[in-house]
């Protein structure tokens, strides 16, 4: 550890070397910054206590340098310090964040490091929010694998890829207050995983025939849902994007001369820019979708003018029995090309933003193959539109 005499403001405003500096000698209360490298470039701050609970050094979080200012951080030392001399333990009681807060202080460590504008964030929060709300209130050291058995077990076989997710985000968050000293063991590890049935076979998108995607397009239309939900399902029809890249689409990534809507690499699966060719029928539904302008800046928002939850199109799907889920319409489009068409197997995986080729290959195809897209593109709109 770094030593240094005590720390001042500007120090901890401008560090930008990665280890952990304490805050003097004696009278420091074991107060320590700790600074690390950011996945996304860059570092990230944090207040950490060093004390000796029952006989054990103990390493206690205090939280981020953007949340606890360093005159907060040293007046937590010293209440911590002072409940130790008197026997007591300053994790058990108001010192322990509640799962919510832990997932904010989660949220925040890991942000730097995810795709910007990827949506990652507001996942995290919605889901956690829908379907492991009974934890939200509870403080993590109080939480046992009993609980996180009952907000999994529901949703463990209907609705396996989002059970795995929530399963992951609860053990990242376990992972980490047992880092800050708030607990010893995980109850989203192994004993959980011992506990929950198996998921048999290997999940599969579930996709239909693409005689019958038109269907359910029409569907869709028909139903109560929201105006944006319809346009949204079926630009992701027509376009064979990701439901995010869709979701999470601005009215300046189009270009409507071109007839181009371009993904900015941020935004994609292979972090790369990828340029969709807009048809006579993604034009037409972006006129419809001027009429649900509300200066989010989205083209599909949600009634709340935020971006659609990925919930949102499988939820209306499953209630029209439609068979399939968003992500299946790529598969529709992909089983099309293959069978009905005699485009290059290339254009069709271009089409959907796959990677083609080896490194070696790729650095020789210096073309995104838009002219013969565009013409695969329009084809597919034809024959959903016919």
């Amino acid at each position: 550890m770094a030593t240094r005499n005590r720390l001042t403001a500007k120090f901890v405003a401008t560090v930008k070397k990665p280890g952990a500096y304490g805050d003097g000698g004696h009278g420091s209360h074991g107060l320590i910054l700790r600074v690390r490298e950011a996945k996304g470039g860059g570092v990230t701050k944090s207040w950490v206590q060093r004390l000796i609970i029952n006989g054990k050094p103990t390493h206690i979080g205090l939280g981020p340098t953007w949340l606890v200012s360093h005159a907060e951080a040293r007046e937590a030392a010293l209440d911590n310090h002072r409940t130790v001399r008197r026997g007591g333990d300053p994790r058990r009681g108001a010192g322990i964040p509640t799962f919510a807060e832990a997932v904010e202080q989660v949220i925040a460590m890991h942000s730097a490091g995810w795709k910007e504008g990827g949506g990652t964030a507001y996942a995290w929060r919605t889901q956690l929010a829908r379907h492991a709300a009974p934890l939200a209130d509870k403080k993590v050291d109080r939480i046992t694998a009993g609980d996180v058995l009952g907000v999994l077990e529901p949703i463990w076989l209907t609705l396996p890829e989002i059970a795995r997710k929530q399963r992951q985000r609860i053990n990242a968050v376990m992972k980490w207050a047992i880092a800050q000293g708030f607990r010893s063991d995980n109850p989203a590890g192994e004993a959980l995983a011992a506990a929950l049935p198996r998921q048999h076979g290997a999940t599969h998108h579930l996709a239909i025939p693409a005689e019958k995607v038109a269907d359910v397009i029409a569907a869709v239309h028909a139903s109560r849902a929201w105006k944006g939900t319809k346009l949204a399902f079926e630009f992701l029809a027509l376009t064979a994007c990701r439901s995010g890249e869709v979701r999470f689409a601005t009215w300046d990534e189009i270009d409507r001369e071109a007839r181009v809507w371009t993904i900015p690499a941020k935004r994609t699966k292979t972090a790369a820019e990828h340029r969709v060719p807009l048809t006579d029928a993604a034009l037409r539904v972006l006129d419809k979708a001027e009429e649900i302008i509300d200066g989010s800046g989205l083209i599909f928002p949600s009634h709340s003018g935020r971006p659609q939850n990925d919930s949102t199109l499988s939820k209306l799907l499953r209630e029209l029995g439609a068979g399939m889920v968003p992500h299946g319409l790529r598969s529709s489009f992909r089983s099309w090309a293959a069978e009905a068409t005699d485009y290059p197997w290339e254009i069709a995986e271009m089409a959907l933003g796959h990677t083609v080729g080896t490194k070696v290959e790729r650095a020789y195809l210096r073309t995104d193959l838009f002219e013969k897209r565009v013409a695969l593109m329009q084809d597919w709109a034809d024959f959903l539109t016919r």
